[in-house]
Parts: structure tokens; C-alpha cells; sequence
């Protein structure tokens, strides 16, 4: 049977903490091979849309698939097997601090297959090359700075030439040099691969200069999506609030709810 142009479907889907809705009748399309941002504020819904594709969380209503396969209806055992195709970078890099960096990339080799030691060697070295980081691979991660920690991380996902990978604020407290050293390697490696990559991001500018394609998310649901070409010329109101930066605009300030007169018992003037 020939592989469907897309590798991850989401169709139709609600997802609540409780009574709070953060997602609603998401339809969403990632297709095979391309780099697709995910962008919105913060609360939006963006970081739980991947966990519901590792199968963390179930939607109450509609599905998530992958590869053809609903994630929500696999069995430990078959989530697992989906997840070894899968390659998450955490927002932070969220390596283990008393591992050094080759210990960090070698270990879920170690951990998924059963490859000799040898080979797991030459892996991981390949691999942090890939991320010029490779005469690093000594050190721990205290030892080295911020960026080069995101690279690590970055050769790590990447350890198991996954199908899908998933990136969550890749730029998140990166400088100006690698934030644009990081957005270079995502595009570099998805097409290398021939991965489809996630990308969930605030960092209108890399994540524009690399993405494929563009969701909007507000309040749990897709107010706009395009091209980035398309999203720059989008007169959307909330999609040039948030690529211009605006202050004033569909989102407010506020938390939405009571005003302060009412908190205040003030009545509002006439």
C-alpha cells in the first residue's frame, strides 16, 4: 500500500483539561518531508497538539494520525513502536546534566535498539558532527553554552533518523547567532532525512525563514494558514498582530472575564 502525502492528520479534534476547552474542531495536515510551523500566544493550544501526536494525551472527540495509524487507539506496546519513528527536541534541551554529550546523543540508542557498541560510537559521532559539535562530545553539558546545549539536544532527536520531528520553542533563549545556527540545522536535517518537522514557535522571523507552511492557533482553533509568503501579506487581524508585534489587536491584554469596576464594586460611569 503507497504511503498517504501526509504523514500526520488531525481531523475533527476537542481536547479539555476538565471543563476548560483549549482545542476545538482542529483540523490540521502535516505532510511528508516539509517543515510546518505552529505558531499562536502563549496558551493557545501549540504544545499540546504535540503531546496528543506522541499519544501523551487522548482527544475527547475526533483523532490524530500518523503514518495512517490512530494514536489514540494503539495499545501501549504499538504506541511505542510508533514512538521509536518519532524524535522530540523539549523546549530548554532537557538533557541529562550528569551525562556527558556523548552519553546524551548515545542514549537512546542504547535504549531502542540493540546495536553494538562500536556502531552506537560511529552514530553518535556522525551525529554530532551533523551539528558541528562532534570534538564536544567529551564534555558535559555545564560545560558548554546555551546554543551548543540546543545542538546537542538537536543530534540526540535526531539519533534515530526519525520519520517525525517535533520541536517545541527550539529558539527559546537562544542569542540572535544560534537561533539562526539552530533554524539552518532544522531545515538542513528534516531535508536530509526526509523527515516532517513540527516546529512550534513564537520566533516569527526563523521560524518564517524555514517553515513550508503556517497554522495560526487563538484561542485553541486555526484563525489563519498559509505559505509564510501569504501569512506576511495575511490582513488577518490577529495574524498581523502577531507578525507585526502589535500591542493592540484581537488579543487583549486582559485576561478575559470580570472588569475592575465589577471587582471593585465601582459602578461604571454614566
Amino acid at each position: 500500500m503507497a504511503p498517504v502525502s501526509n504523514l500526520v492528520e488531525i481531523r475533527n479534534l476537542q481536547f479539555s483539561y476538565g471543563e476548560r476547552a483549549i482545542l476545538s474542531d482542529l483540523r490540521m495536515d502535516f505532510p511528508r518531508g516539509k517543515v510546518i510551523a505552529v505558531m499562536g500566544g502563549s496558551g493557545s493550544g501549540k504544545t499540546t497538539i504535540l503531546r496528543l501526536i506522541g499519544g501523551q494525551l487522548h482527544p475527547q472527540a475526533g483523532h490524530v494520525s500518523v503514518d495512517g495509524e490512530l494514536i489514540d487507539t494503539l495499545d501501549t506496546k504499538n504506541l511505542y513502536r510508533v514512538r521509536r519513528r518519532m524524535g522530540m527536541l523539549f523546549q530548554h534541551g532537557a538533557l541529562f546534566t550528569d551525562l556527558s554529550v556523548y552519553d546524551n546523543v548515545a542514549f537512546p540508542l542504547r535504549e531502542h535498539t540493540k546495536l553494538p557498541e562500536s556502531l552506537i560510537r560511529d552514530l553518535v559521532l556522525m551525529k554530532l558532527n551533523a551539528v558541528g559539535l562532534r570534538n564536544a562530545a567529551s564534555l558535559k553539558p555545564s560545560e558548554i553554552s546555551g546554543g551548543m546545549a540546543r545542538r546537542v539536544a538537536l543530534a540526540r532527536t535526531i539519533a534515530l533518523d526519525p520519520q517525525l520531528i517535533m520541536y517545541d520553542e527550539p529558539f527559546a533563549g537562544l542569542d540572535p547567532i544560534s537561533m539562526g545556527v539552530t533554524a539552518n540545522l532544522i531545515r538542513k536535517l528534516n531535508d536530509a532525512l526526509g523527515s516532517t518537522s513540527i516546529l512550534v514557535s513564537h520566533d516569527v522571523h526563523e521560524s518564517f525563514s524555514i517553515a513550508d507552511y503556517v497554522y495560526f492557533l487563538s484561542r485553541g482553533k486555526i484563525v489563519a494558514h498559509g505559505t509564510p509568503a501569504e501569512m506576511m501579506k495575511s490582513d488577518d487581524p490577529y495574524v498581523k498582530q502577531f507578525v507585526n508585534a502589535e500591542t493592540d489587536g484581537p488579543v487583549p491584554f486582559h485576561y478575559p472575564g470580570r472588569s475592575l469596576a465589577e471587582d471593585l464594586g465601582v459602578e461604571a460611569a454614566q
